[in-house]
């Protein structure tokens, strides 16, 4: 399959070519250039896909959905309603409303029965359409704790243990920590509380990092993320810095998730303009600043967007994007969270997250020119992912 566009952001840098194409052959990538170099190496009978006034670049990455809720008013409730044969079906949408959104990549953080697993496994098998999911089964959680309801909850070192190992055992490919609490769970502990010890949280990352997988924390609390920083954890998750009174970025623990290369994934929903109506534009003002200290400092951001949640639908993430070119990231930069960035942080930085020969056939069609414009991730023309190709369809 040849695909050809106004332009192509080739390589691991994104680097634009004009008039540009890419060829896929066996769900890889097979070459990457100059449209009349490219085209020169195509077999006859191979489908062509020309767009003459659009963008290839490489599939969009969510680094943090949760597949099993629905985006509605109250996802907890609507999930404990279904059994899992139900909620498996309802998670197939999911995946396929993704891929309508430009997404090839997503990494699950939070599933129940091992679902998350299973159709991850249905989609590379192309049984399913949907993208690449890197699923960390059963967040670990303290007993009533943030989540319990999927059913990982534990206490003390070993039982922390031992349910890593069963994740593992299951399939999954990165281990979730619920270091803080969380609002999805009524009665649990607050955003910023601290859930774990730190003999706890050192655990898990022991035995986590002991079988080849990295680690992603979810944490609210300035506190909570102290101490996931200090266990070596490679995600933090929301990563907002707050405290009783408010928001309070800790110069020194921003200087060691820099120095320790820790991935920091801001979960911005799609809606992220109501959030001055929901929290008040003061407390809003200063998350947003906390997010902009981050980034000026240096941390390596990668988007998500928290799909599943309240507010936070599946076709979100382009949306979510323009939240940091409303704090004034370069569009490069933001592009590079979405895509290469995210894969690194991922563990499939060597498979997918640029257009390079080798590399998974996971490419976006858009058109215009997201580099002028990061709205134009909004006009999906076509996807490919894991070199199937599929339409643009309304979402």
């Amino acid at each position: 399959m040849l695909l050809t566009a106004a332009h192509v952001l080739a390589g691991a840098d994104r680097h634009p070519l004009a008039d540009g194409a890419v060829l896929v052959r066996e769900g890889t990538i097979a070459a990457v250039g100059p449209r009349e170099e490219v085209e020169r190496l195509t077999r006859p009978g191979e489908p062509r896909l020309a767009h003459p006034a659009g963008t290839l670049l490489p599939g969009l990455i969510d680094a943090h959905v949760h597949l099993c809720f629905d985006g509605g008013t109250d996802p907890v409730a609507t999930l404990q309603q279904q059994d899992d044969e139900a909620l498996f079906t309802a998670m197939k949408a999911r995946a396929r409303q993704l891929l309508s959104a430009g997404v090839t990549t997503v990494r699950d953080l939070g599933d129940r029965g091992g679902l998350a697993v299973r159709l991850a496994a249905s989609v590379t098998a192309g049984e399913d359409p949907g993208p690449r999911i890197v699923s960390a089964a059963t967040p670990v959680t303290p007993p009533g704790g943030h989540c319990w309801f999927l059913g990982g909850e534990a206490t003390g070192s070993d039982e922390v243990r031992r349910l890593v190992r069963r994740n593992i055992e299951a399939g999954a490919e990165v281990i979730k920590v619920m270091e803080t609490g969380g609002g999805l769970t009524k009665g649990g502990a607050q955003s910023w509380e601290s859930q774990f010890t730190q003999d706890e949280l050192t655990a898990l990352v022991g035995e986590a990092h002991h079988a080849g997988l990295p680690v992603a924390a979810h944490a609210h609390g300035a506190e909570g993320i102290a101490a996931a920083v200090e266990a070596g954890v490679d995600t933090i998750e929301h990563c907002t810095w707050m405290t009783p009174t408010g928001i309070d970025v800790r110069a020194d623990v921003l200087a060691r998730i820099v120095e320790q290369g820790i991935h920091v994934c801001p979960t911005v929903s799609p809606h992220w303009r109501m959030l001055p109506q929901i929290f008040g534009a003061e407390r809003a003002e200063a998350m947003f600043d906390a997010v902009r200290q981050m980034a000026g400092a240096g941390v390596r951001l990668i988007a998500g967007t928290d799909a599943g949640v309240q507010r936070a639908g599946f076709d979100g993430l382009p949306g979510s994007l323009t939240f940091y070119e409303h704090l004034g990231l370069p569009a490069e930069r933001v592009l590079a969270m979405a895509t290469t960035e995210a894969a690194h942080a991922l563990g499939v930085g060597d498979e997918t997250g640029q257009l390079t020969p080798g590399f998974s056939a996971d490419l976006l069609v858009v058109d215009g020119d997201p580099l002028a414009d990061l709205g134009a991730l909004r006009s999906v023309a076509a996807v490919v992912a894991a070199g199937r190709h599929y339409d643009a369809e309304p979402i």
